[in-house]
């Protein structure tokens, strides 16, 4: 039978949650900012191998967080548009809760919160299972490298509309806004690009070439956003 957590039951099943994880672990939270203890049990389960998905949506990335994600192999990081559901997820227990995975919220915040054991109500749980791949599967996997792979190069924000976008300059457009002139996803638009030549990538990172710098592309390595590309209006690779 689902169980009832109020504010301080529902961190210490979480906490409980993590560190039960012996196979795989789904943290899907709107907003991500996580305090040390957190970072403390996911580190554990990246040197155990676990296969960790954390899915955000809400905000972007503080840089604390992508410094840290950067070194951990088995933790993969998505970004889901519009999402708003909080749940969390081992082989055995699941917590649909309005907790997000944010330390302001653990601390400050009045919250609610249902645990399911598998054991006890395994329809439930295989439920909410599946909402949660379905949710994974329409989410944008980010590479922590200081660069959005499959979604945005922009370091860690989400839309350069609410960075990028207020640094461009003269007529230039982001990687993500010339992507959508053009009908395309942004990592459609970066490996297109770098099919044609202008960028290349070196290891996970998208550098620019001497032929994107002569058509006008231009790298903004420092912002307080990360490092992202402009492009003039009127690019078309070729």
């Amino acid at each position: 039978m689902a169980k009832f957590l109020n504010t301080s039951a529902t961190n210490y099943f979480l906490e409980e949650l993590i560190k039960g994880a012996s196979d795989r672990l789904i943290l899907i939270s709107p907003f991500l900012k996580l305090n040390d203890r957190m970072k403390e049990l996911l580190a554990d389960k990246n040197r155990l191998k676990i296969d960790v998905r954390i899915v955000y949506g809400k905000s972007e990335l503080q840089p604390q967080e992508i410094e840290w994600l950067r070194g951990l192999t088995y933790i993969r990081t998505s970004f889901c548009e519009n999402l708003h559901a909080k749940c969390y997820m081992n082989e055995e227990m699941c917590i649909v809760t309005s907790l997000n995975l944010y330390e302001f919220s653990q601390v400050n915040n009045n919250e609610m919160g249902i645990l399911i054991q598998r054991s006890d109500d395994s329809q439930l749980y295989k439920d909410a299972y599946e909402e949660a791949q379905r949710i994974i599967r329409i989410s944008d996997e980010v590479r922590i490298s200081l660069e959005r792979v499959t979604s945005e190069p922009e370091a860690a924000n989400r839309d350069d509309d609410k960075g990028a976008d207020s640094a461009n300059r003269d007529d230039k457009l982001t990687s993500s806004k010339i992507g959508q002139k053009m009908g395309l996803k942004t990592a459609q638009f970066l490996d297109r690009v770098t099919e044609h030549g202008y960028l290349a990538l070196e290891g996970d990172k998208h550098v620019l070439t001497a032929k994107g710098e002569k058509a006008g592309i231009e790298f903004v390595a420092k912002s307080r956003f990360g490092p992202y590309f402009l492009w003039p209006q009127d690019f078309q690779p070729a």
